[in-house]
């Protein structure tokens, strides 16, 4: 049975994510100890006492060194998968895993993004707002009738029944007005702090694309699947630093990856990072497909690891 690491993005994160792997696990403690950030990462991730893991140009560090993390206790229980793919930030993470970037690369990469995330948002009015049970053609209609009060578009596909939107506050609440006309379910504002994957993060992908000429990415020595294409790479597409370039300032599509997974015939996903979001989505794309059999594990905890390596065992 094929197997995919699915890695979680921005929004999942918590105080205290990863002390009890970084207290029970040698590959996990290393990755922490390997890594110079101008913060003190354990404290922030372990305690938070700032409150600050919110904040994205802190956020985007402390998962992917978690995700980081986790990969490295896998590797040393030699258990592997065959394709790998991230929600947004979570993208840096796979790439990690395949090989392609170190992982102390992926958390200097993760913390530059969130620093010129978190700038290209300051002094503006923007939102995010998750919509749920509307098409996506509706969706596109209530945001070209909303673009009078300013940019909004479609930022995330991100499973069947669930798309998100982003834009200029004015825009985003006019389109999820209109969409709730249009027969939407609901429409929920997202505490975000940033117009995330849309032409407003503009200036955060001119900084990647100068930041990446100092970076190497290697081939990937599994199959990554990109939020930009959603699927995997193919002759003449843009190379690696280009994907993640466009993935700032456009759409993601998790529920095409997820659909280019499970008809490849994986049945066996593990979400690695804090929270079940990706699990739910793979649940929902699995039924929209109407799939069965789909196994869905999350690995966070200390307690989650033990328990694979006991299945691994048996």
């Amino acid at each position: 049975m094929s197997i995919a690491f699915l890695y979680a993005g921005q929004g999942s994160q918590h105080a205290g994510m990863g002390k009890d792997l970084y207290e029970s696990y040698p590959e996990f403690r290393e990755v922490y100890e390997g890594i110079e950030l101008p913060f003190d990462l354990r404290r922030l991730s372990f305690e938070d006492p700032e409150g600050l893991i919110h904040e994205t140009k802190y956020t985007q560090p402390a998962l992917v060194a978690f995700a980081c993390g986790v990969t490295a206790i896998l590797r040393g229980m030699d258990f592997r998968a065959d394709y790998a793919a991230g929600l947004s930030l979570g993208e840096y993470s796979a790439l990690s895993y395949a090989g392609s970037i170190d992982a102390r690369t992926a958390v200097q990469l993760a913390a530059f993004r969130g620093d010129a995330m978190q700038r290209a948002s300051q002094g503006l009015a923007c939102g995010m707002s998750a919509v749920l049970g509307l098409p996506e053609e509706k969706l596109s209609e209530a945001c070209e009738r909303a673009s009078e009060k300013g940019l909004v578009s479609i930022c995330n596909y991100n499973c069947p029944g669930q798309l998100v939107i982003g834009g200029e506050s004015e825009a985003v609440e006019e389109a999820g007005r209109i969409a709730l006309e249009l027969g939407a379910k609901r429409v929920i504002p997202l505490k975000v702090s940033g117009p995330f994957h849309t032409a407003l993060m503009k200036s955060a992908g001119d900084a990647l694309s100068e930041y990446f000429k100092k970076i190497h990415f290697k081939t990937p020595e599994c199959t990554v699947l990109y939020n930009f294409l959603g699927r995997e790479r193919r002759e003449g597409d843009p190379e690696i630093p280009e994907l993640l370039i466009e993935q700032v300032q456009k759409p993601v599509r998790m529920e095409s990856i997820l659909r280019e997974l499970l008809g490849k015939g994986v049945r066996s996903f593990y979400e690695i990072g804090p929270g079940k979001t990706l699990s739910g989505f793979v649940k929902k794309t699995a039924k929209a497909m109407e799939i069965e059999g789909v196994e869905i594990t999350s690995l966070e905890t200390a307690e989650e690891i033990e328990a694979l390596r006991e299945r691994m065992r048996g």
